[in-house]
């Protein structure tokens, strides 16, 4: 700008001015010559070559101004449309450090393939890390996990062990013929617990817990017993320890993305992971494989779990319960059905005693028998 040019003046309180040293804010009248003049009662705060004035963040309806020669937190703040205009006139390099529209779709490409990368991680790279290091985590620690599920899912449940004599007694001679059958050793602990939801699950370190509310829909012995052997499966693979590396790792990758860096997104899936047994599905056709394996050992046919699981569920239904992330009911009673054989061993408990199972949260629980047992 020509510095023979006339004065231009505005009269105060036509801008806001901030001196970078202090909060203070500053009413200011401003003096276009061959530098911006700012003011106060007369008094010249600042001057600042046009050529140094940077367009900063601002608010709709607000002009917002640094100076690349002014302290750091400097900042004037125009309200006034024909006051801005003027400043906007003077000053060429405005824009200068402001991203056009090159640099926005940089930065968003930038963006995205920090998000694609990180997808593909969770999809691809986590599931490898939990398969190798879910077999180097020491069975003692997988236990100590499994004790501190176990209060959490009974706090969280509001629930409790059943533990009706002859509930107890039919539950116990049942379990024991799958577990021998499976090939685990007594270590293996058991329970049903009262709750009305249809579901079943394993946790870490060899616990297995059976909800009265699955109980309530069986017919049969054959049916629970399926159910149980599954879990066993989930038991013999590790799947829970598995799992909870893996959505453990992706919640806090996803918290990164999202900015949360404490990682309580972290603990929060993984404790849903205990909690709901939520396994991969490749997890859990590989339990259904053990478990026919198990049914098969026995001499019971294995269809039965899998009309079951589609009772409980419905045709085509998702909801919680021991299938939420599990392959289709439909599709596992015809896997089921095509496995399935004619039962060529004796029952695994009576009548009588399946009476007693389906009634095993009958009657006041004993608060001294808050574990499941030994099996």
């Amino acid at each position: 700008m020509d510095s023979d040019a006339p004065e231009i003046s505005k009269p105060p309180n036509a801008a806001t001015y901030f001196d970078g040293a202090s909060s203070r804010r500053r009413a200011v009248a401003l003096h276009f010559s061959d530098r911006l003049e700012i003011s106060e009662h007369e008094q010249t705060l600042a001057a600042w070559d046009y050529a140094d004035i940077r367009r900063a963040d601002s608010p709709s309806g607000m002009l917002r101004l640094g100076c690349l020669s002014a302290p750091a937190l400097a900042r004037l703040e125009v309200r006034d449309n024909a006051l801005a205009a003027e400043l906007v006139s003077r000053c060429a390099k405005l824009d200068e450090n402001t991203p056009g529209r090159r640099g926005v779709a940089i930065i968003v490409g930038w963006s995205l393939a920090a998000a694609a990368s990180i997808v593909a991680v969770v999809l691809f790279g986590l599931p490898l890390i939990a398969d190798r290091l879910t077999p180097l985590v020491p069975e003692a620690f997988e236990r100590r996990l499994g004790e501190v599920a176990d209060s959490q899912i009974k706090t969280m449940f509001n629930a409790k062990v059943c533990d009706n004599a002859a509930g107890q007694k039919a539950f116990v001679k049942l379990v024991t013929s799958i577990r021998e059958s499976a090939g685990f050793d007594t270590s293996v602990q058991a329970g049903v617990l009262s709750s009305p939801i249809p579901n079943a699950f394993a946790l870490p370190g060899g616990k297995v817990y059976l909800f009265d509310g699955l109980l309530a829909k069986a017919d049969n012995a054959d049916e629970i017993a399926g159910v149980l052997a599954h879990e066993l499966g989930h038991l013999k693979h590790r799947d829970s320890m598995r799992g909870l590396i893996r959505d453990g790792s992706t919640s806090f990758l996803i918290g990164l993305l999202f900015g949360d860096i404490t990682g309580s997104s972290a603990l929060i899936f993984g404790s849903r992971t205990l909690v709901t047994s939520s396994h991969s599905r490749e997890a859990e056709t590989n339990a259904d494989d053990f478990a026919i394996d198990v049914m098969h050992r026995l001499g019971r046919p294995a269809k039965p779990t899998g009309e079951l699981l589609l009772r409980v569920t419905g045709k085509g239904s998702k909801g919680l319960s021991i299938i939420s992330t599990h392959p289709l009911s439909e599709d596992r009673l015809a896997r089921m059905g095509r496995e399935d054989r004619q039962a060529s061993g004796p029952p695994l408990l009576t009548s009588e005693e399946w009476r007693s199972l389906k009634s095993i949260c009958d009657g006041k629980s004993d608060p001294a028998k808050s574990d499941p047992a030994k099996i």
